[in-house]
């Protein structure tokens, strides 16, 4: 979902377009956009894989989402993992992810898949690359060499030590300084460090992030274990699918433009205002902020904005939504004080659709992060507002000094 969808889907595009065959491992989580998926069907074998001592069976599908092949693995197991209604931000995601891991290495294992590479991404699949060595290189599943990928080093998705015992690695052997232990707690797991440990090679999404989470403040805690396993990390700059962010060809705004026609613009403009109940007011700049609020995104900033823009006789439109539960309520208050407002609007919840219909309208996209690894909104702003991709490239160069 978000950013982290955005990226594996136009890399794995990418790269197929090269010549490699790949393929992508999802949990089968009830909330997906199910008719985004071509041809989903079930395999008729089913997985077994451990978990918390005993095997729990898998059932395998397969579909198709853009052009790529996607297996999802729907676990048998009483927990319901990935039946929950969202993604994450579950009090049990240590387990549903781990669970999640092995059952995919179990995947690969039992279909007899010789992958050259195995891309993880993000501490929800860290668990892999300790699982890999440890217990499925051993058992043949050792063709692949691990890349992970950290998108963000503020979730590292910590729990305590003994909880890694249910995806079957070794506690005793895992919870120590040169490998998954915490490097702040001693009690604690951290599986950010523990992929940074076992993968062969350790990427993040820009080299200017690469190098401010080699510092105390920007890894988190984690630039000790980056400074020892240097040689291997690096940063790779995120980039976009031109081809699905391109307001020329996007079907799903109401009238395409591009950079050298910005007409468009202002039919999209006067749309998002109809379908939001805003003022139709062709002097008034519409200010636009896509994000999810947590405190790395400048909530105060954010909140800030949308009344000195009212002052300013502007236009707000948010689109986003909080796993902090204060947060999520404060910003719910000003919703409803905003609810029947002409220039203010505040959906609080995750639509993409709606999101390229923000991007095509706003005059302003505001990014008040405190930080940003790599800025794929604001790269996607540039696109969607007829900037030329040359300045949105240079601009996201210029990011986070301000």
């Amino acid at each position: 979902v978000g950013g982290l969808g955005d990226v594996v889907t136009g890399l794995s595009k990418a790269l197929q377009k090269k010549g490699h065959m790949v393929e992508i491992i999802l949990p089968k989580y009830d909330c997906m956009q199910y008719d985004l998926i071509q041809n989903l069907r079930a395999l008729d074998v089913e997985i077994e894989s451990y978990f918390d001592g005993q095997l729990f069976k898998n059932k395998i599908w397969i579909g198709t989402v853009e052009g790529l092949p996607v297996y999802f693995i729907e676990p048998y197991h009483p927990n319901k993992f990935f039946w929950r209604g969202q993604y994450y931000g579950e009090n049990d995601d240590f387990k549903r992810f781990s669970f999640f891991s092995r059952a995919a290495l179990e995947l690969l294992l039992q279909s007899g898949k010789k992958p050259d590479m195995i891309h993880c991404h993000d501490w929800q699949t860290a668990f892999v690359a300790p699982l890999y060595w440890d217990l499925y290189a051993p058992r043949g599943l050792n063709s692949a060499r691990i890349c992970f990928t950290c998108h963000n080093f503020e979730y590292q998705g910590t729990a305590p030590a003994s909880e890694l015992a249910s995806c079957g690695l070794d506690v005793h052997q895992m919870n120590r300084p040169d490998r998954m232990q915490d490097n702040s707690v001693d009690d604690k797991i951290n599986p950010v460090k523990g992929a940074v440990v076992f993968s062969n090679i350790v990427t993040t999404v820009s080299p200017t992030y690469a190098q401010e989470v080699r510092t105390h403040e920007g890894g988190r805690g984690l630039h000790t274990t980056l400074a020892t396993h240097s040689k291997k990390f690096l940063g790779i700059l995120n980039g976009i699918d031109t081809d699905t962010w391109n307001p020329a060809t996007d079907a799903r705004i109401v009238v395409q433009y591009n950079s050298s026609d910005l007409q468009g613009k202002e039919a999209n403009k006067q749309a998002l205002r109809k379908h939001l109940g805003l003022l139709s007011d062709s002097m008034r700049p519409l200010i636009g902020c896509i994000t999810r609020l947590v405190p790395q995104k400048g909530v105060h900033l954010i909140r800030h904005a949308i009344y000195r823009t009212l002052e300013l006789g502007g236009q707000f439109v948010l689109l986003g939504s909080s796993p902090v539960h204060h947060i999520q309520r404060e910003f719910e208050g000003i919703a409803s004080q905003f609810e029947n407002h002409d220039n203010v609007r505040l959906i609080l919840k995750y639509d993409e659709l709606l999101s390229r219909s923000i991007y095509a309208a706003s005059d302003i996209f505001i990014i008040p992060s405190l930080f940003e690894p790599c800025g794929l909104t604001q790269v996607e702003a540039f696109r969607e507002m007829g900037i030329s991709s040359k300045m949105g490239a240079y601009a996201i160069e210029l990011r986070s000094r301000t």
